[in-house]
């Protein structure tokens, strides 16, 4: 992926003068992601509350999450780039205290987004917390998971 951090990524939305450009930029970012693998698009790995289809999976490796996405929609994708440079490889504690809102803000995709893709993303955002403080609270100290929790519901 280009943008390591959030910051990069704010300051590359930066670069562009106008929503049209960002929102082809977060398409672009959307397409870079690593392919989901085809066993990983199950319903049980479907995030609730996505008007669109978003699977979402994670696992956990040395106390830190790694998580896997994709959607059927370009735009989704972009965003779930975003959740990816935000959250992956983080620990929980990390996760769980990160304020997205901030950087959603910063982004400016408050403003342009619709309502329902907003809604999406911040269904991803929640289900990715709540594995988080999941794993936070259960798992063992040697990291791996648990049968029930290979996959985010």
């Amino acid at each position: 992926m280009t943008a390591r951090t959030l910051e990069q990524l704010a300051e590359s939305f930066a670069l562009f003068d106008n929503w049209e450009d960002k929102y082809r930029y977060l398409i672009d970012l959307g397409q870079r992601l690593a392919p989901l693998r085809e066993q990983d698009r199950l319903d049980d790995n479907l995030v609730k509350g996505c008007t669109s289809r978003a699977w979402l999976v994670a696992r956990r490796e040395g106390g830190r999450l790694y998580f896997s996405a994709d959607s059927d929609a370009q735009i989704v994708k972009g965003l779930i780039y975003l959740l990816m440079v935000a959250y992956d490889g983080g620990t929980p504690d990390e996760i769980t205290t990160l304020d997205i809102h901030k950087a959603f803000e910063k982004l400016g995709l408050h403003q342009h987004l619709s309502p329902n893709r907003r809604n999406g993303f911040f269904a991803m955002v929640e289900t990715i917390k709540s594995f988080a403080a999941a794993q936070s609270a259960e798992a063992p100290a040697g990291g791996g998971l648990t049968p029930a929790r290979e996959t985010i519901p």
